[in-house]
């Protein structure tokens, strides 16, 4: 292992005044991995009283003095430093009710969650692993420091952590491990909303997302009960090949790992159910399960406390995921005139989500080839970037002329908004140009008796 060079002196400041030291936890795993930490936190077996000691004319914050948490700052990056410690009962089954500090780094690693989280490092001693974390690094299992049942039941939220681990680094869960989650998973209910937020999103966006979601259909259905009538619901619908839980979880792996995206997917359809209709034949249908799927993402969304920007911007993109991006024949849009209609609609950002969307729901179906599908992606993305390298004008605030001009003309109260947006359909469908003076000239001749 390499450590930073921060790193490295912290440890050995700590070392130097008599107190073993050792890097800890995610930064170990993510090291022997190959993979760069996102941060380096430490262990010590120094009281808080002792590190400020030790780091006396150093930038301090004493953010977690309670739990045994001292964070030195150096070039504006925080390194934090916790004394070695046991943990009391899990009253609420989230926060331990004590903490003791002890002087024993074998004591620390036990009470971690994850044998592969349970790691030691320091430069003189190498990789302290008292639970076979490397061998299970090796093996690409995520399994329980001790007993699954205790870990679990000292904090529920380690369920859905076991599963992000699993996601994010393609490993699977041990066979005890993993019965334990699907016995304690309903006790999910015990934490809040904001941290099932943030281990589900980096869990979608984990490269074995869709084999989490697949194992365990039952937690996911937990935190949000909207998805528990999508498992192994029968489509019935010739351009599906698959359950509806299945379309889901290929929906949510065809597009890209981002939070937005892969949150979008997992709700896209589950307005379907509500909205099924058969016909005389026995097919079912789906008419208006966008609008459901919709209104149920605002509520999810809001229920997990998501930010409002990702709050609107998922239930808009669930409204109008299905939204027509073809022509009549089947063949991708790619009109500069549709372009234009349906940037001054989306905007490009979200019409960009929107192909990747229509993308993946379609090669989640099983009955289109991903390699057409792709296809069709490049066109609409060529097409979309030819247009735009143009500047075209697809919103008001890009036209040569504003409310103002149209006032001074002797337009008022709601014949102003109606000229602007005759004036942009004119500009968009190419028959006038975004020019000031053909677009007064146009209002003169065509909207003064508006």
């Amino acid at each position: 292992m390499h450590l930073p060079a921060p790193v490295s002196d912290l440890i050995s400041r700590l070392r130097a005044a008599g107190f073993p030291a050792y890097a800890v936890g995610g930064c170990v795993r993510d090291s022997l991995l190959g993979l760069p930490p996102h941060d380096w936190d430490l262990c010590t077996a120094a009281s808080p009283e002792e590190m400020k000691r030790v780091f006396a004319g150093e930038q301090l914050a004493e953010t977690g003095l309670k739990h045994g948490t001292l964070t030195v700052i150096r070039d504006h990056v925080p390194y934090e430093i916790t004394t070695f410690r046991t943990e009391g009962p899990y009253t609420d089954h989230r926060h331990p009710d004590s903490v003791s500090f002890v002087p024993d780094v074998r004591a620390d690693l036990a009470r971690r969650d994850f044998t592969v989280n349970a790691m030691a490092y320091a430069p003189e001693e190498g990789v302290l692993d008292l639970f076979g974390g490397q061998e299970d690094l090796a093996r690409r299992v995520i399994r329980c420091v001790g007993d699954p049942g205790e870990r679990f039941g000292e904090d529920a939220l380690r369920i859905l952590r076991a599963l992000r681990f699993a996601a994010v680094y393609d490993f699977s869960l041990e066979d005890e491990t993993a019965a334990a989650v699907r016995a304690l998973f309903p006790t999910l209910d015990r934490v809040a909303p904001e941290r099932l937020r943030e281990e589900l999103l980096k869990l979608l966006c984990g490269p074995a997302a869709g084999r989490m979601l697949r194992a365990f259909p039952e937690v996911f259905s937990r935190i949000i009960p909207d998805l528990s009538p999508m498992v192994g619901y029968d489509q019935r619908n010739h351009h599906h090949r698959y359950d509806l839980w299945e379309h889901t979880v290929r929906a949510v792996e065809n597009v890209p790992p981002e939070e937005d995206l892969r949150l979008t997917m997992l709700l896209h359809d589950t307005g379907k159910p509500a909205a099924c209709t058969l016909d005389d034949a026995g097919e079912a249908h789906y008419r208006g399960h966008p609008r459901i799927s919709a209104d149920i993402a605002a509520r999810v969304t809001e229920a997990l406390r998501c930010s409002r920007a990702m709050q609107d911007r998922v239930t808009r993109l669930v409204l109008y995921h299905d939204i027509p991006l073809r022509t009549a024949d089947g063949a991708p849009a790619v009109d500069r005139r549709f372009l234009l209609r349906r940037l001054n609609q989306f905007g490009e950002a979200d019409l960009r989500a929107l192909f990747l969307i229509h993308r993946a729901d379609r090669i989640a179906t099983g009955s289109t080839p991903p390699e057409r599908e792709d296809a069709r992606l490049r066109q609409r993305m060529e097409a979309l970037d030819a247009l735009l390298r143009e500047k075209p004008c697809f919103t008001l605030k890009e036209m040569a002329v504003n409310g103002s001009d149209l006032t001074a003309l002797g337009l008022r109260g709601p014949a102003v908004g109606e000229g602007l947006a005759r004036l942009l359909s004119e500009v968009m469908e190419g028959r006038l140009p975004n020019e000031r003076e053909a677009l007064l000239a146009f209002v003169k001749s065509d909207l003064i008796n508006l």
